[in-house]
């Protein structure tokens, strides 16, 4: 178990997790999960740390196949600039490894912003804590557990 299915199970949310095996050379891990589950990538989330004005972290939850609109996530954020993470700083403050950061279950609860589109599916998918390993779940549930907020994050 990972922190991040612990918390749903306690949550007592509804959820499946789907495991595949993760190819080490392939550093795509976000549309490798996707096309290994047989999933459009669309209806699949990465988890992405920034930095917001060098002072603070924030999450970006985004479809595999797109790209993060640092200009959306710092706005939302209401910060002056976004600048993806440092990634040892990002293993320490979520307690996950890079391609295996899930939104959930990190050992600090950070800023979280979710795209508008995971709204649209009925359920979505996010990395469940390491790599090669989802957790499908309702993305409302996501954004109560994360304490999100739905915004436009893509380019």
């Amino acid at each position: 178990m990972t922190p991040a299915i612990n918390l749903a199970k306690k949550a007592k949310i509804a959820f499946k997790v789907h495991e595949y095996a993760h190819d080490p050379a392939n550093e795509a891990y976000g549309l490798e999960a996707a096309e290994k589950l047989g999933l459009p990538p669309t209806q699949v989330f990465k988890t992405l740390v920034v930095s917001l004005d060098g002072k603070e972290l924030a999450v970006g939850i985004l479809p595999v196949a797109a790209m993060l609109s640092m200009k959306a996530i710092a706005k939302a954020a209401h910060a002056k600039k976004a600048d993806m993470a440092d990634k040892a700083l990002v293993a320490r403050t979520t307690g996950y490894v890079l391609g295996g950061v899930s939104p959930l279950g990190q050992k600090k609860l950070l800023k979280t912003f979710i795209d508008t589109s995971a709204a649209q599916f009925p359920t979505i998918y996010v990395s469940a804590g390491r790599r090669g390993l989802e957790i499908e779940l309702v993305a409302q549930d996501l954004q109560q557990l994360t304490r999100g907020v739905l915004v436009e994050l893509t380019q």
